[in-house]
């Protein structure tokens, strides 16, 4: 499991920099009107936010603002991406089951946010990225 998480394969120059826009593209996309925006309104949503999970709903939009603000910030710094994609994709399958499934229409930005995080993945970040600084294998 380490493997596949911490580690980086090689590509070729187009699949690094696929991965790299990936990452930062959706990465910057989440933050301003998602993730962000959860964090400096926190005390105005914590009462009103959907409990999905039976945790409460201060914990919900707290887990919330971890993905969707802190995890961008780190995908697209590269750093322990694949980690930091897991709660990405569960926020975008929780925001699915809120909108009843609609996959296309008014909620498709869920869809597609939850279709680039699984694409980055089974990516990797690729070599523009911390995890390659930090975790390339050594020859």
């Amino acid at each position: 499991m380490k493997k596949f998480f911490l580690t980086v394969q090689k590509g070729t120059t187009s699949s690094n920099f696929a991965a790299f826009v990936l990452r930062v593209g959706f990465g910057v996309l989440m933050i301003p009107y998602h993730g962000y925006a959860k964090l400096v309104e926190f005390n105005e949503r914590k009462d009103g936010f959907v409990d999905i999970l039976g945790l409460g709903s201060t914990v919900s939009l707290g887990l919330a603002v971890f993905a969707e603000f802190f995890c961008s910030v780190l995908l697209i710094l590269g750093l322990f991406t694949r980690l930091a994609t897991i709660p990405l994709l569960a926020t975008m399958l929780v925001a699915l089951y809120i909108h009843n499934w609609e996959l296309f229409g008014e909620y498709e930005l869920a869809t597609a946010f939850f279709i680039a995080y699984l694409s980055i993945l089974t990516l990797g970040p690729g070599k523009f990225s911390l995890d390659y600084l930090i975790f390339r294998r050594r020859r």
